[in-house]
This record gives C-alpha cells, sequence and structure tokens, in this order.
C-alpha cells in the first residue's frame, strides 16, 4: 500500500465533503492493523456510514486514548470499533473511559490471536467490550451498524439491502453447485 492510499484510509470526512460527523470510530494500535480494518472501512463505506480511523495506542499514547475516550460521545460519535493484537488493552481502556458501546477486534499475532481475544473479552464487571472474532473487522463494522439502525431508518434500510445481497451470493452459489457434473453426483 502506497503512503497515498494509506493517508487517504487513515482520514476522517472532510467538511463540506456531504459525508457529515462521523458516527463511528475505528481505531487501532498501530497502522500495522490496516490491513486487517479496512475491511470495517470498506463495509461502513459500502453501507454510507460516516467513520474515522485512528491510531493510538494504549500503552505508547495512553493519555492520548484516554482523552480521545472521553471526548468522543461529545463530538457525535455512537460506537468505537478498537482493534488490538497481543495483550489487546485498547479497546477495555478506552470501554473504561466513555459510556458509548466499544467493539473489541482481536488481531492475529504471536499466537494466531487468542492471546489478543483472550484480553479483549475478560472485561470486568462494569466494562464490557462486545468482541467479534480474530481479524472479523467487517463482523465487527456489521455489529456497529446494527445498533445505529435501531435509530436510523436510512440505515437500517441499508443494512436490510445489504443482508438481502447475502442471501442472494448463497442462492447463487447452490444454483452454480447444481450444475456441476460428476458421475456419482446425486442432485
Amino acid at each position: 500500500m502506497d503512503n497515498n492510499t494509506q493517508s487517504r484510509q487513515l482520514s476522517s470526512p472532510r467538511e463540506g465533503s456531504g459525508v457529515g460527523s462521523p458516527l463511528v470510530c475505528i481505531i487501532m494500535g498501530s497502522t500495522s492493523d490496516l490491513p486487517v480494518m479496512e475491511k470495517a472501512c470498506q463495509l461502513l463505506d459500502q453501507l454510507q456510514v460516516p467513520f474515522e480511523v485512528k491510531a493510538l495506542s494504549a500503552h505508547r499514547t495512553p493519555e492520548a486514548v484516554e482523552q480521545f475516550a472521553r471526548g468522543a460521545k461529545e463530538r457525535g460519535l455512537k460506537v468505537i470499533i478498537a482493534a488490538a493484537g497481543m495483550a489487546a488493552a485498547l479497546p477495555g481502556v478506552i470501554a473504561a473511559s466513555t459510556t458509548l458501546p466499544v467493539i473489541g477486534v482481536p488481531i492475529k499475532g504471536m499466537l494466531d490471536g487468542l492471546d489478543a481475544m483472550l484480553s479483549i473479552i475478560q472485561m470486568p464487571p462494569g466494562i464490557p467490550v462486545a468482541t467479534v472474532g480474530v481479524n472479523a473487522a467487517q463482523n465487527a463494522a456489521l455489529l456497529a451498524v446494527e445498533m445505529l439502525a435501531l435509530s436510523d431508518d436510512a440505515i437500517a434500510a441499508r443494512l436490510q439491502d445489504y443482508k438481502a445481497t447475502l442471501k442472494q451470493k448463497i442462492e447463487k452459489a447452490n444454483e452454480e453447485l447444481a450444475a456441476l457434473k460428476f458421475q456419482y453426483k446425486t442432485n
């Protein structure tokens, strides 16, 4: 990925672009997580949900993480998707400083992401973090969209259309499988 592509992907919606203020923030410990988190960006973009992308580290920039989390609601954010690998503290640190829902995405690393997943799901009482599967950024974005759809009919309609396309993909796959010809294939 070239620097221009990365810069474009990490920027927030511009004033006057017609996109509006971000409703979702995708935050990651470093840009090394971007290849995984790009799937969340693509889905939010496809469903026309304004979002922003940031890199902050629970360990290297703890004050900035806390400042971000404390101000997120006042800036109009509704959901935060936080990706983290290894010790995976970022989602929990954010959840400790905001009342917004936080969705954790464990990033595959040294222990195939099990270390990150366990770090994210083992939150203490009172500090919940919704957690999706390892590297499941697309599901994190879908969960965020489902949350937003509870109070936004336009987003709900786009989500419903998206889910209908999933059904169509499976129906088409079954048609293609039915057309396969093998001597001992019975259907």
